[in-house]
């Protein structure tokens, strides 16, 4: 399992449109080969920052079927006008002496 880890700097005034802009995409996230789960929070001392949390089967899931698919042109229109700066992406898997 992949965990995708975004941090998202959503612009001043924005929130309330990002967050509704997100519920609309989240079904396109879901809907993707390879997605196990996903959690958005928000930050306690930021407000204006978010982190998302994706799961996925493979890092190929989220790289090249996500990322190349109709779906995140979508998801693209839907959200990226929302940061600044753009957000940075890192994934993460559990070390092997855990799994």
């Amino acid at each position: 399992m992949i965990l995708e880890v975004a941090m998202l700097d959503v612009r001043a005034g924005q929130t309330g449109a990002f967050e509704g802009a997100f519920r609309e995409a989240a079904p396109i996230l879901s809907g993707m080969p390879g997605y196990l789960g996903h959690e958005l929070q928000r930050c306690v001392e930021r407000p204006n920052r978010y982190v998302l949390l994706v799961r996925w089967r493979t890092l190929e899931d989220h790289t090249v079927g996500f990322r190349g698919s109709a779906g995140y042109q979508r998801w693209k229109a839907l959200l990226h006008h929302f940061y600044d700066p753009f957000p940075t992406v890192e994934h993460f898997a559990l070390p092997e002496t855990f799994a």
